[in-house]
């Protein structure tokens, strides 16, 4: 269950912070300058396979790699599908079929085209042009499809958000899946906080938060290494889960090793510290008492954000909540590393702009990060485009499996 601590930790801020960073990405937006469309991009190398299921073709296109799925009976239609957050380089094998969470619109006979991106980690800075321009090669050489949406999961999800706030008009919806949407920095924020009062309770066992030194990797030893900890200390292992909602000792030893790494990602790209948790207040760390609280507050280690740095987690990405187009948003009840939190600010966003009617959020009655049955993604996509061609909109809330 949601814990109401979780919600206050995230520190929902103002509206009006939000607005401004969010103009700004949208006027400098990749391939939406005045000049008009970019040229479109041809491959430096690229393989194409006929096989019974159709048309496969994997290439790279501006240094990123890319596939392209085309089923046998095409139904001439396209999703464009985002990945989420990897923490090495995606690869794609030509004679592999498709097994993720595009695999439903394969199955449909859409054709589904995805970038890998040139970088890894927090890669919306590199994801949505790379994508668009993939987007522009496919019709070049396939044709204009007849409709085109929008798909992706975890930080794809967040992407599908981004596209149909900067260019909404090529699509006529979108599906995210489990996305981490909403502002870059409410997120990372909470996880660098989270990361910070660790460090109060289990100090030495991770290395340090400011810089996050660039030899960490997150490995299964570095993740075993925090769940010891937490076993050594049960008092503090429950101040911490209490304070973070998560629901177990693995749980949270995944998600400390996984922030870290996440904290080294962003001062890495930001070229310094773009977090600051001077006016995090925790609490929450005993549901009987406000006492840890007080001595945690007093004395976590407090940090101060770089103005650059934290000048470019703004840019990358604080969203306008003008969602152009309809986007049916899919998450698990519990989700240890996409929280529901962030759904609900995102969704306040959304209202605030006037857009509300693009944007249900439905919630699978089960615990896991995009802990999906293929079933109930195509169910949601199918749902999606009904409601995208004018058909009744989906019923928010809990799905039962």
């Amino acid at each position: 269950m949601i814990q109401p601590h979780m919600l206050m930790a995230a520190r929902r801020p103002t509206l009006a912070a939000i607005a401004l960073p969010a103009i700004l990405l949208l006027a400098s937006a990749p391939g939406l300058d005045a000049a008009g469309p970019p040229a479109t991009p041809t491959p430096s190398h690229n393989e194409v396979l006929q096989s019974p299921a159709g048309i496969t073709e994997v290439g790279l296109l501006n240094g990123a790699s890319y596939r392209i799925d085309i089923p046998l009976h095409w139904n001439h239609s396209l999703v464009v599908f985002y990945h989420g957050y990897a923490l090495q380089p995606v690869s794609y094998h030509i004679a592999a079929r498709l097994a993720g969470q595009e695999q439903p619109f394969f199955e449909r006979h859409y054709a589904v085209i995805q970038s890998a991106f040139s970088k890894t980690g927090w890669a919306l800075e590199q994801a949505y042009p790379e994508t668009d321009a993939l987007r522009r090669y496919f019709i070049k050489k396939y044709g204009q499809p007849n409709e085109t949406y929008v798909a992706g999961g975890s930080m794809g999800g967040q992407l599908v958000a981004v596209t149909l706030e900067l260019n909404p008009k090529p699509y006529l919806g979108g599906l995210d899946l489990c996305g981490s949407v909403g502002p870059t920095y409410v997120n990372f924020d909470h996880r660098f906080a989270m990361r910070a009062a660790f460090d109060y309770y289990f100090p030495g066992v991770m290395p340090p938060l400011v810089p996050v030194p660039a030899s960490f990797e997150d490995t299964i030893a570095d993740r075993d290494k925090v769940f010891d900890a937490l076993r050594a200390d049960p008092a503090a292992a429950t101040a911490m889960r209490n304070l973070t909602g998560l629901h177990n000792d693995a749980n949270l030893a995944h998600d400390i090793a996984y922030w870290t790494f996440i904290v080294k990602d962003l001062q890495q790209r930001a070229g310094g510290n773009p977090f600051d948790n001077r006016n995090f207040v925790y609490n929450g760390t005993s549901p009987s008492s406000a006492g840890d609280d007080f001595e945690l507050n007093e004395k976590v280690r407090r940090y101060t954000a770089s103005p650059q740095a934290r000048a470019y987690m703004l840019h990358h990405y604080t969203p306008t909540g003008r969602l152009g187009r309809p986007m049916l948003a899919l998450h698990t009840i519990y989700d240890p590393i996409v929280q529901l939190s962030q759904l609900e600010l995102y969704e306040d966003e959304v209202q605030v702009a006037g857009a509300e009617q693009n944007l249900v959020q439905q919630v699978v009655d089960r615990e896991g990060h995009c802990d999906f049955t293929q079933d109930e993604i195509g169910d949601a996509f199918d749902a999606m485009v009904r409601w995208a061609k004018g058909g009744p909109r989906p019923v928010p809330g809990v799905i039962k499996p």
